[in-house]
């Protein structure tokens, strides 16, 4: 599957060749921030099936004290993917464009979210981290 992306002013782009997985909402109150929303929709993928098209200089990027990060436009200010120790592992599905042919399968630090949001019911919720696949 080829999944394209890129930011509101179209300045950043990236490919990916693979599917995306694990689609979810997070509902806590840093992405509620860093998205400018009640939530993030976003998707991970395989590291190595995610490349830069054009624009890559002109990232942004912020990085927490766990080495989770954000890389966003510095035009348009587009948060386009999210990092870990600096290595893309997934996309916010906003930025990409057309269907990625995924749905969001649950909801995220829901016992955070903010006050005046109601969530649609049949998706899986969790209160924090949804448990560990074993």
């Amino acid at each position: 599957m080829k999944i394209n992306g890129s930011c509101f002013c179209g300045s950043v782009r990236y490919h990916i060749e693979g599917k995306l997985r694990d689609a979810r909402s997070c509902h806590c109150s840093m992405c509620r921030k860093a998205f400018s929303a009640q939530a993030s929709a976003y998707a991970l993928l395989e590291t190595e099936e995610f490349s830069w098209v054009n624009g890559e200089g002109l990232l942004t990027s912020y990085e927490s004290k766990n080495g989770a990060g954000l890389l966003f436009c510095s035009i348009c200010g587009s948060t386009l993917c999210g990092t870990y120790e600096g290595k893309v592992h997934g996309v916010t599905l906003g930025c990409v464009d057309g269907d990625p042919e995924i749905e969001l399968g649950m909801h995220i630090f829901v016992g955070s979210k903010a006050s005046w949001e109601i969530i649609p019911e049949g998706v899986s919720q969790h209160e924090k981290w949804p448990p560990k696949k074993t």
